[in-house]
């Protein structure tokens, strides 16, 4: 694989950058994806509006692939994907005996080790693309088990990646059409974002150790699973209901009373972007063509007015904006998935991509094919003074 020239870093390091999580230190390249604070997420050089709306199977294509397939690329990628699609019956039965007051992220994690102790080949970038391709119907078993819908519906894979998954899903009273529709765009909003996020950067930090692609991706879930990262957009929509006012001028007294009370605020900011999320605009969208009379979308609507101008008075905010875990956990409520104990669950399904092709890059592409080292920061050795268990 070709690649850009990497313009010359320097940095020095003081002591007060110390223990700060790394926070804006380069210490890699990324081919997948990037976060511009003007821009926003794109994905291979493409702005993410540009590609919300397109099949997921061809985003997929794309940031493993590093472009967008040609229409008979896509179509046998999507052939290939639904393929690969089939699940050891052995996964079920593992899901089948966990205990249900353990978090979904905990059973996500379960899955994604019992496909690879049942399907794992030890080659990254097949390993990536099973995983890819059998977890919609690991995650449906998750929601059919734990939920109590009944008999876990058979895979069609012919329907399409997202829609088969809505359809193994079958949450009771929903309009299917509608929520394929809104899980296609949030799929694809959600499958990368650079490569220093926490839960990207553990699942690289222990592949460069050699363990396998479902190993990785274990470690990079239980990442995500925390409230500082994905769990998140469950975090937001706690808060929506809290709020729980569609009149914008209300909503602004009520946020700047939880300033004022020192109150988490979920869903506005960033740590790159400085301008309302392209994602979240895009979601916005979206709720207004799916589900424009949802209370709780309407919340969000006058969350995006009167928190900002809350905000805005701070001056400690450097980002007032909405992001994408405003708007996600409203429409994905408002599509049938009621319970927001899952929401990680479908983030963490998207990113599973992402993370899946910055691996396969690290192990494979880096280095002229040697990969990229294991990942060794220095840590310095402070109130340590020099001792002996004699003394």
């Amino acid at each position: 694989m070709t690649t850009t020239s990497v313009p010359a870093v320097e940095f020095t390091i003081t002591n007060d950058q110390l223990d700060t999580g790394l926070r804006g230190f380069p210490v890699g390249t990324c081919w997948t994806s990037a976060v511009d604070p003007d821009i926003g997420v794109t994905y291979v050089g493409y702005p993410i509006s540009e590609l919300a709306y397109m099949p997921p199977e061809s985003v997929i294509y794309l940031v493993f692939n590093k472009r967008l397939p040609s229409e008979a690329e896509a179509k046998a990628f999507a052939d290939d994907m639904a393929a690969r699609s089939i699940v050891d019956p052995q996964v079920f039965e593992i899901l089948r005996t966990l205990p249900k007051n353990g978090h979904p992220m905990d059973w996500f994690a379960v899955a994604i080790t019992a496909l690879g102790m049942t399907g794992g080949t030890g080659d990254y970038k097949q390993d990536a693309l099973n995983l890819i391709a059998r977890m919609p119907t690991a995650l449906a078993a998750i929601f059919r088990i734990r939920e109590g819908w009944g008999d876990l519906l058979p895979s069609d894979p012919s329907l399409g990646y997202v829609e088969n998954f809505v359809h193994m899903l079958g949450v009771p009273g929903t309009d299917e059409d509608a929520l394929a529709k809104l899980l296609r765009i949030y799929y694809v909003l959600h499958m990368d974002h650079g490569g220093g996020n926490l839960s990207t950067f553990t699942g690289k930090a222990v592949a460069s150790g050699l363990a396998d692609m479902y190993q990785s991706m274990v470690g990079a879930m239980n990442g995500l699973a925390g409230p500082r990262h994905g769990l998140a957009n469950q975090d937001c929509f706690s808060m929506v209901k809290e709020v729980n006012s569609e009149d914008p001028v209300e909503v602004e007294q009520v946020m700047r009373d939880r300033l004022a009370n020192g109150d988490l605020i979920f869903g506005f900011g960033h740590a790159v972007l400085r301008q309302e999320d392209p994602r979240a605009q895009v979601e916005f969208a979206v709720g207004d063509e799916l589900y424009p009379d949802d209370h709780w979308f309407k919340v969000v609507k006058a969350l995006r007015i009167g928190a900002v101008k809350a905000l805005k008075e701070n001056p400690k905010v450097s980002n007032p904006y909405p992001n994408v875990d405003l708007v996600s956990g409203s429409l994905l409520s408002a599509g049938g998935l009621s319970n927001p104990d899952y929401y990680t669950t479908l983030f963490g399904w998207s990113r599973i991509a992402g993370i899946g092709a910055q691996i396969v890059d690290e192990r494979e592409g880096f280095r002229n094919g040697k990969g990229v080292a294991i990942y060794r920061p220095r840590f310095i050795g402070v109130n340590q003074p020099s001792r002996s268990v004699r003394d």
